[in-house]
């Protein structure tokens, strides 16, 4: 079982920036280096969507169209950590932030694809 805890989250200004960052501890059988990444976010009265995810060792990336060239994912396989740079902040970014763990070979965008979640991080944009 891997436990993800999100942090970072807060209130910001249109045009600012956060940066939000995933621990993950206990994952049984494999390293944290052996799992891919994923940021995924959740706006009140919506669906849960994919913003990013980042493949084991940090080489591939893949973004949401609508965060594209605007955040950044990384990890820091050493400190079981995954990171999301987030700038130029909008006010329709405003959503509970989630970080999530796949088991998978590939990176993948889809939530139902992720086996473990962490409880969330609020990040709220003003205009």
């Amino acid at each position: 079982q891997v436990q993800l805890v999100e942090s970072g989250g807060g209130l910001v200004q249109a045009g600012g920036s956060l940066r939000l960052s995933c621990a993950a501890s206990g994952p049984s059988g494999r390293t944290f280096s052996g799992y891919v990444m994923g940021w995924f976010r959740q706006a009140p009265g919506k669906e849960r969507e994919f913003v990013a995810t980042i493949g084991w060792v940090g080489a591939n990336t893949y973004y949401a169209d609508s965060v594209k060239g605007r955040f950044t994912i990384s990890r820091d396989n050493a400190k079981n950590t995954v990171y999301l740079q987030m700038n130029s902040l909008k006010v329709e970014d405003t959503a509970v932030y989630f970080c999530a763990a796949d088991r998978a070979l590939v990176a993948r965008t889809s939530p139902g694809d992720y086996d473990y979640w962490g409880q969330g991080t609020q990040v709220s944009v003003s205009s």
